[in-house]
């Protein structure tokens, strides 16, 4: 398996850690690829002026978010920038797009620059003004030349977003002016305004011509905005993705209301073509789409992402709206489980100890172990057993002596599971007993 020290290191460790890793996920992307030719048609409609929106839905543990990271970092091979938020009630309250602008921002990655990317990208946008200019007929030498080339080839550039979102152009000037004078408090300052940070000085929005704090509408505007420059500094576009937005549900109906709106106000602008090179991406539970306290309570908004899944899975329609993962079964488990076990023994010092002693009927007993402590629910088992596989590794890699099939009994301490593991495991426990004792050998593998 030829993959980088580094890139290998950062899988393991995401996943000793029982997270999903921010690079890398080719490697672990089991049966997705059924959605990569539609994936990658969309990103390249999006990279030539389009907008696309897709919804991911899928129970808890199914990889919804596994799938979002899988698609970011498509995207970003294919020069996108990307920014992943959660949507929280208290935290980034889907209403006030204010916030989730500012959100977008702060997650703001590029392939060449980690969160936030904006100071890359705005400073990468002046750069390449230069360099127009310069190319077309300006003397490099003559710098007040330059400079009032690049003054009026800002304003050609930004001329759409001024009509709705002024005070973007006019930070943008601003910020330029201060890092001309080698002002960094104001620059500092402007940088934090065009991210949408709230409580910037009043001296240095004063010093701008700025007035206010960005709102709601002005949001909008904002975003129109980066995309501009986005797409000014040759990426492709911007991938957002709006993670577990089923937490709506759980919020006041007023506030749900008001963020299921300000959802269908953002895919009415996609669809009117005010976003170019934008892709949205949601992700959320069944119950969030098809239930009355979700999708369905703001009917324009349902009707927009409707979709028939009523006909076998396996002929799901990738190119529609809505798209879903039916989760984990017990044959896709192992799959991933041996991806990783490869993946780890090619950097281990003892690769071929862990090869031999984690060889692939290992791999299925840990695994059918690892679900018959979540109740038999294998959908929900992949991060735990991920976990705990590698923890296996681990010992194989450092002790000579340690043997698996002898030496480790699987625990699972209540400690150690996400709120829907537990569930799992409850349920289990009150069905019937688990199909696990306390060692992995005493499973029944029916061979």
């Amino acid at each position: 398996m030829n993959v980088s020290p580094r890139r290998r290191r950062d899988i393991i460790d995401a996943v000793r850690r029982g997270t999903v890793p921010q690079r890398g996920l080719d490697l672990m992307a089991v049966r997705l690829d059924r959605f990569e030719v539609t994936v990658d048609e969309e990103l390249e409609s999006v990279a030539g002026g389009g907008a696309q929106m897709k919804a991911i839905r899928g129970e808890y543990g199914s990889g919804k978010t596994f799938f979002a990271r899988w698609l970011t970092e498509r995207a970003k091979d294919r020069g996108f920038a990307t920014a992943e938020i959660q949507i929280s009630e208290t935290e980034t309250p889907l209403h006030r797009l204010e916030t989730v602008y500012r959100r977008i921002v702060e997650s703001l990655t590029t392939a060449e620059a980690a969160p936030s990317a904006l100071r890359e990208v705005v400073d990468g946008w002046f750069h390449i003004l230069r360099t127009d200019v310069i190319e077309s007929g300006a003397p490099a030498s003559d710098e007040t030349s330059v400079q009032s080339g690049v003054e009026a080839l800002l304003e050609t550039r930004l001329a759409a977003v001024s009509k709705t979102a002024p005070s973007f152009a006019t930070a943008l000037r601003g910020y330029r002016v201060a890092m001309i004078a080698g002002d960094v408090a104001q620059a500092e300052g402007l940088l934090a305004w065009l991210g949408g940070q709230p409580n910037v000085a009043a001296s240095v929005r004063r010093g701008a011509g700025l007035r206010g704090e960005l709102d709601h509408f002005g949001a909008l505007g904002f975003l129109q905005g980066l995309l501009t420059v986005l797409r000014d500094s040759d990426y492709a576009g911007l991938v957002v993705v709006l993670d577990e937005v089923e937490t709506l549900q759980r919020v006041r109906s007023d506030v749900r209301e008001k963020s299921l709106n300000a959802l269908r106000q953002l895919l009415d602008e996609i669809d009117s073509g005010r976003f170019p090179g934008l892709y949205l991406l949601i992700t959320g539970t069944p119950a969030f789409y098809d239930g009355q306290q979700g999708m369905r309570r703001l009917p324009p908004l349902a009707q927009r992402l409707a979709t028939d899944f009523t006909a076998d899975a396996r002929f799901d329609n990738p190119r529609a709206p809505q798209i879903r993962l039916t989760g984990f079964t017990q044959d896709s488990l192992l799959e991933l489980g041996s991806r990783v076990r490869d993946l780890y023994a090619s950097g281990a010092d003892a690769g071929g100890r862990v090869l031999d002693l984690v060889d692939d009927g290992y791999v299925a007993t840990l695994a059918d172990a690892v679900a018959g402590e979540l109740g038999g629910k294998v959908g929900v088992a992949p991060r735990l057993f991920l976990r705990k596989l590698v923890d296996v590794m681990d010992r194989v890699d450092q002790f000579e002596e340690f043997r698996p099939r002898r030496d480790y009994a699987l625990t699972v301490d209540p400690g150690e599971l996400h709120e829907t593991e537990t569930e799992a495991r409850n349920l289990g426990a009150v069905r019937g007993p688990r199909a696990v004792a306390a060692s992995v050998d005493d499973v029944d593998l029916g061979l």
